[in-house]
């Protein structure tokens, strides 16, 4: 039914074209936003470089993290400031396809990182005598690798899917002119390794650090114990909480002043990765101080 249908090259950017008369003050908070994300993570990531003190297992996931946010917003947040103050609000199918590429990587490089977090939080908390061994160079740095590969490969995947549908409309997949089925399989298992299975190790660590926890008779060593891995955890609720917030709601309030909705979708996904900065600065703080 679809082969009369003017096949599309490139796509419509919604952004936050609901609001037009508010477009040039998104644009001064969404481009400062963007600089303080980029000074901040940046500088966090040369301290933790350059501090020898530094060069252990969570400032490590840590710096990646940093890593991770500048590369996740950069992403998205260049192409969305100019098309705030272009009148030709489109980008071309290849421009999507990298885009959405890299965007998948950085996400699901972050859920299998904070995964690996939750591990060296368990192994630090339950395990420190044996942390040295367990927690190595030769270990923590394969574990990071692992998830930037398990990032990439989920993402090409995917990409290389969804870019060989063809498009009627100016929509990704809705408005696909072809049957979507193998691909919402792919999302659907991609989902379930890369986000749920990384959130369960997450709760089962934390369920075993909790109950470590508890079993610390002196309230200051409960105290540093869950300093030990605060940060981490702030990380966390953040991210999943953010995630939940966008992608789990009843699909009845979607359709309720949807573009106020909308607008608060992409500001909520903008001020999300701010959160590694803050926990970061948190452990380095707690770090320089404790000297």
């Amino acid at each position: 039914e679809w082969e009369n249908q003017t096949i599309l090259v490139e796509f419509f950017l919604k952004g936050l074209s609901g609001h037009p008369r508010l477009e040039l003050l998104f644009f001064v908070l969404i481009f400062l936003m963007y600089v303080v994300i980029l000074l901040g993570n940046g500088t966090l990531i040369l301290i933790s470089i350059l501090d020898p003190h530094l060069h252990i297992p969570m400032y490590f996931f840590l710096g990646n993290l940093s890593f991770l946010d500048i590369c996740y917003t950069t992403i998205s947040i260049p192409s969305n400031l100019v098309s705030l103050l272009s009148e030709r609000k489109t980008i071309s199918l290849s421009g999507c396809a990298v885009q959405m590429f890299l965007g998948l990587a950085m996400g699901t490089t972050e859920c299998v990182l904070l995964g690996m977090m939750s591990f060296d939080c368990y192994v630090a908390i339950c395990n420190p005598l044996r942390y040295p061994i367990i927690m190595s160079k030769d270990a923590y740095v394969p574990m990071a690798v692992g998830s930037w590969f398990a990032g990439i490969v989920n993402s090409a995947v995917q990409t290389t899917f969804v870019v060989q549908l063809p498009f009627c409309r100016n929509t990704v997949m809705k408005m696909a002119c072809a049957d979507i089925s193998g691909n919402e399989f792919i999302m659907l298992v991609a989902t379930i390794l890369f986000t749920l299975m990384p959130l369960l190790l997450i709760i089962i660590s934390y369920s075993l650090i909790i109950s470590s926890i508890l079993k610390i008779h002196s309230s200051e060593g409960r105290s540093k114990a869950f300093s030990t891995c605060s940060a981490h955890l702030t990380v966390v609720i953040i991210f999943y909480g953010t995630i939940l917030s966008m992608y789990m709601k009843p699909k009845s309030k979607e359709t309720f002043n949807s573009d106020d909705l909308d607008a608060t979708n992409k500001i909520i996904s903008i001020l999300r990765n701010k959160d590694v900065k803050e926990a970061v600065k948190h452990l380095l703080n707690r770090r320089f101080f404790s000297k």
